[in-house]
Formats: C-alpha cells, sequence, structure tokens
C-alpha cells in the first residue's frame, strides 16, 4: 500500500466533515494483523501502551495490516521522543498519543513524529523507507504523519482550547476509563458529571470542525452508528482480543 495516499485520503474524509473508522490490535501476531486489515477500516493501532506488543514485532504487524491496504497506527505507551522515533520509522503512518494534558506537551510529540523541516525527528533509513530504497519519496510522509490526541484527563480538559488550536493535530480521541477516573467516576459513564464533560469536550471541538472521536469497545454495530450518528468522526471499532472474547462460547453447561 502506499501510506501517504492513506494518510491523504483519511484527511480528505475529515476535512469534508466526514468520518473515518479503524481497529485496535492488542495481540502481537501477523495472522490476526492480516484479518483485521482485511476488515475493511481506514486504519489499525497497534496498542504499545496496554497491548503486550514490542518494537521488534510492530514490522510484521504493519505489512500484514498493508496487505490489506488499511493504514497502520500506533497508540503509543507515552510520546517520548524514543517512542515517536522507533514506531514511525517502523512504518507506522501516523500515531495516537495517551495522556495530553496540554498544547506544549502535543507539540514536542508533532515534532517528534515529522522530519526537518516540519519537525525534529532523526532522517535515517529505515523500514519506513525501505531501508534507504525509497528515501526520496517517504521525506513528502515524513513531514505529515497523522496525530491523534487522547483528551482523557481534567487536566486536559482544562486546557483543550489550546490543545485544538495545536497546529498538525488531525483528532482528538476521548478515553473515558481513564478520564472517569481522573473525576473519581471510574467507568461510571451515566453519571451527570462525567455526562457534562464529554458533552463540553465534543462541543468544543465540533466548534472548531476539529473531528472528535471515542472507542466503541463492545462491538456493537448499533452503537457504532450512534456515535457516527451523534457526530463522532474518529472512532476505533472494538479490539482484536475483544472480537474473540465475544466468540468465546463455554461449552460446559
Amino acid at each position: 500500500m502506499n501510506r501517504l495516499e492513506a494518510i491523504t485520503a483519511i484527511r480528505a474524509k475529515l476535512d469534508s466533515g466526514g468520518f473515518s473508522i479503524g481497529s485496535w490490535i492488542q495481540i502481537p501476531h501477523p495472522s490476526i494483523a492480516e484479518i483485521m486489515g482485511q476488515a475493511g477500516y481506514d486504519w489499525v493501532a497497534v496498542d504499545m501502551e496496554h497491548g503486550a506488543i514490542s518494537v521488534h514485532q510492530l514490522p510484521d504487524l504493519f505489512r500484514a495490516l498493508e496487505l490489506g491496504g488499511t493504514l497502520p497506527m500506533v497508540r503509543l505507551a507515552q510520546g517520548h521522543i524514543k517512542d515517536c522515533k522507533q514506531a514511525l520509522d517502523a512504518g507506522a503512518g501516523g500515531v495516537i498519543v495517551p495522556m495530553i494534558e496540554n498544547a506544549a506537551q502535543l507539540e514536542a510529540v508533532r515534532d517528534a513524529v515529522r522530519w526537518p523541516p516540519a519537525g525534529k525527528r532523526g532522517v535515517a533509513f529505515s523500514r519506513a523507507n525501505l531501508f534507504g530504497k525509497h528515501f526520496d519519496s517517504y521525506i513528502e510522509e515524513a513531514q505529515q504523519p497523522l496525530l491523534v490526541a487522547m483528551i482523557e484527563h481534567l487536566n486536559a480538559v482544562k486546557n483543550l482550547d489550546d490543545i485544538l488550536h495545536v497546529v498538525g493535530l488531525d483528532a482528538i480521541l476521548i478515553g473515558p476509563y481513564d478520564l472517569s477516573a481522573s473525576m473519581g467516576l471510574i467507568a461510571q459513564f451515566d453519571h451527570p458529571d462525567f455526562v457534562n464533560v464529554m458533552t463540553d469536550i465534543k462541543n468544543k471541538a465540533d466548534n472548531i470542525a476539529m473531528p472528535c472521536g471515542l472507542h466503541v469497545v463492545n462491538p456493537d454495530g448499533d452503537e457504532l452508528r450512534n456515535k457516527i450518528d451523534g457526530g463522532y468522526r474518529f472512532i476505533a471499532y472494538s479490539i482484536d482480543s475483544v472480537f474473540l472474547n465475544e466468540l468465546v462460547v463455554n461449552p460446559c453447561p
């Protein structure tokens, strides 16, 4: 696949007011990635924050996703320079950054995933440019990988206006579990205070046409449609592990 074309197509959907649907991988097996890559998603995020996945496994997972024309992304463990460099050099087309709490933090990540002049990431031969064979054509992609910030703490909500105006941000993704935990309301998604915060985040994003998304964890097509109809535009649909759990049936009475 051509990653730059996939990145451009996703941006075009979002810029036109449309939505983009992806999914999530936590199990580091290329066969699972190949199945997910053939499922019709725009992108699939390899989870390096909570999944049991190492850097050396990324190339095989990415190759499997790319076979189906699906853009490989990474949900970083943290936004450290090393995390960014290794994910992008392995061939990620973008990053989802957890626990963004202020604009300066997001700007540092943005610079860490981009080659100069757009950023500060080290320039080198890597799997992303087929170890130099496609170096020249990769230069353009390396200026503009997808950048998605996770909003999952009250501190982020307090600083949301500044975060939303960071140049280069493509979308935000609300992390409801951590967000509710930061409010002392772990997984109490129906609590009025939590509902109000969710509404405030989305309204602020909508006011400046910043795509706002979330993770529909359980594979429920009706819930996915409800979120799309509700105006969410960058949506992760379930997880490989959850798909498997949904199919497990205990044969014993």
